[in-house]
Parts: structure tokens; C-alpha cells; sequence
């Protein structure tokens, strides 16, 4: 089985500053032979916040005749408690109404495909329990398949055992009962996007891999973190075992979020102006 994982793709008909990697990522998906595509979120610039952003993502996703999947990103459904879109019931129904369900399981061959929202993770409350519940079920009852997780925030950026990243991964808390899940589950792979680099490692047994962003890499405007920048997908085959490609797809423009952030992200502008100044 072949499965192109894409994330952070960020369209929007409004601010349409990375709508041009689209149709290179889609054409190149449609040669690829691909069985299934994964989009592990930041599928629009404000989708949290405007229907229009998920509708048209939504019709650029459908150019594609693969089978897709998708989980939410931040900009999709919102983040963390206190931050300027926490998740709450209506931003999850918006996504749920224009896209699809939020997480999910699908069987192929011998494996079990998970996807999580990973922004629920860190509320603490009735919604995050309910997919842990969710979680646990789809693994316990997986017979003999081997799992695939995909989310949007990866589980940790430096090190497993991390504090709190703020912004950047998974909580503390969250990211332990995941561990523990994976651990007891036969989880082959942990594919997830967010943070605009590009990076393969290994946890215990489990492939992580975060996949390369569809829109944007960043400069200046956020500290080195592992890997590489660079715009494309990762190609996971899954057969035995998971085994990872990481492809600069052709026709892709790298752009810096540095050089448009004014106008996409206003709100991430203050810190980029404070360091220019300094």
C-alpha cells in the first residue's frame, strides 16, 4: 500500500499567497500511483474562523481522484486553551459539516489507519476523553493489523521526553498516554505536520516522520529545529513493515512565511518585528 501523506498546504480564496503550490502537489499526486492520501491538516489559512477557507480547500482537494483523508490543524479548528482560536464546539462542528469527521479509522490489507485531532489534546475535558476512549477501542480491537497514526502536531520536537513545547507538540500529559498506547499497539508509524520542517526518527519502535509543509518554511521567525526545510510529501509504503520517502515535489515554490506573514498571520507578526529590530 501506498500512501502520500501531505500537510500544511494553507489555501484560502481570500489570502491566496501558497494557492500556487497546489496544482503541482496535485498533478504530481495524480502520476504518483498512490493508493490513498493522507492530509495531516493546516488544510486552510482560517478555516477556525471562516467557512469559506474549508469550502475552498475543500474544492481543491476534490481535484484529486485519489482517496483522501484528513485530520484537522490549528488553523482548521483552533488550538490551545487561552490562545487567540480555542477549540470549541463550534469551530469542531464548522470542520465537521464542511469536511468530515475530525478523527477516524480505516482498515487496508493488513493495516489499521488512525487519524487523530491532535488540538484536542491539552483541554482536558469530555471532548479530549472521547477520542482517547475512541483510540483505545480502535486499538484493542486491531487483530493481527499493524497501526499507522497520523495527526497534525507531532509528538515531541527535540527530545521524548520533553517538556511542555507551548505551540509546538503534543502536551506532556497527553503525549505520556499516547506513548502508552503506541507501546501496548503495534504502531509502526506516527506521521504528523505543523511544524514546517521536515524530519525522520524512530521512538521505540515507531516510525515518526513529519512530513514536508505544502505552503510555507519559516526563516527567522521561529528557533532551528530538527530536520530540514523543505516543500513537498512524504510517501509511506506500507507493506511488512512502514518505510518513508521524502519527496521535494517538482514545480513547488519554497516560500518563507517570514516575507508574508504581515498579511496571512498578523498575529505572528509582533515577535518577527521585535527581532528585526533588534
Amino acid at each position: 500500500m501506498k500512501i502520500i501523506q501531505i500537510t500544511d498546504t494553507h489555501l484560502s480564496p481570500n489570502k491566496p499567497h501558497f494557492n500556487g503550490n497546489w496544482e503541482p502537489l496535485a498533478k504530481w499526486i495524480e502520476a504518483s500511483g498512490a493508493d490513498l492520501v493522507v492530509h495531516t491538516g493546516d488544510l486552510s489559512v482560517d478555516g477556525a474562523d471562516k467557512d469559506e477557507d474549508l469550502i475552498f480547500s475543500m474544492e481543491m482537494m476534490r481535484q484529486v481522484s485519489v482517496p483522501m483523508l484528513i485530520v484537522p490543524g490549528n488553523h482548521d479548528v483552533g488550538h490551545l486553551p487561552g490562545s487567540h482560536q480555542p477549540v470549541n464546539p463550534e469551530r469542531l462542528d464548522r470542520w465537521r459539516r464542511l469536511v468530515g469527521p475530525d478523527y477516524w479509522a480505516k482498515d487496508v490489507d493488513n493495516w489499521r489507519l488512525i487519524g487523530l485531532n491532535s488540538l484536542l489534546m491539552g483541554f482536558e475535558d469530555a471532548e479530549e476523553q472521547k477520542q482517547f476512549d475512541w483510540l483505545q477501542h480502535m486499538l484493542e480491537s486491531r487483530g493481527d493489523r499493524r497501526v499507522a497514526l497520523f495527526a497534525h502536531k507531532p509528538l515531541f520536537v527535540d527530545a521524548p521526553d520533553e517538556g511542555d513545547t507551548g505551540y509546538w507538540s503534543v502536551r506532556p500529559a497527553q503525549r505520556r498516554r499516547l506513548y502508552d498506547l503506541i507501546s501496548a499497539h503495534d504502531v509502526a508509524l506516527f506521521g504528523s505536520g505543523h511544524l514546517h520542517w521536515t524530519w525522520e526518527g524512530r521512538f521505540n519502535d515507531t516510525n515518526l516522520v513529519w512530513a514536508p509543509p505544502g505552503a510555507f518554511i519559516l526563516d527567522k521567525m521561529e528557533r532551528e529545529m530538527p530536520g530540514e526545510r523543505l516543500i513537498g510529501a512524504a510517501v509511506h509504503a506500507l507493506g511488512e513493515n512502514a518505510s518513508t520517502e521524502i519527496v521535494a515535489v517538482p514545480g513547488m515554490t519554497a516560500y518563507f512565511l517570514d516575507d508574508v506573514v504581515m498579511e496571512v498571520y498578523p498575529l505572528a507578526a509582533p515577535k518577527l518585528q521585535k527581532e528585526s529590530t533588534e
